[in-house]
């Protein structure tokens, strides 16, 4: 799956400001940024992410994921660093 598509699924499934992804079908790593992820514990982020990713990592189109998750005061401060 092309990266721009993901990415458009993948908002279109959370409520996110912002993603960015980098990478190809063998690993991708996904930065998501939105203020759904306030008061969350990290674990609770990465489901958020990983569950509309779930049916194309079963059928083997995506290999492997990291996930950064950040909120948008988060994102602000540490941005610089991640692009």
């Amino acid at each position: 799956m092309k990266n721009k598509n993901l990415k458009e699924y993948i908002l279109q499934n959370v409520q996110l400001s912002n993603i960015y992804l980098k990478g190809d079908n063998n690993h991708i790593h996904i930065i998501a940024i939105g203020d759904i992820f306030i008061g969350m514990k990290n674990i609770q982020k990465q489901q958020i992410i990983y569950k509309p990713l779930t049916k194309y990592i079963i059928k083997k189109k995506i290999h492997s994921v990291t996930i950064d998750t950040f909120t948008n005061q988060e994102w602000k401060k540490k941005r610089k660093s991640f692009l």
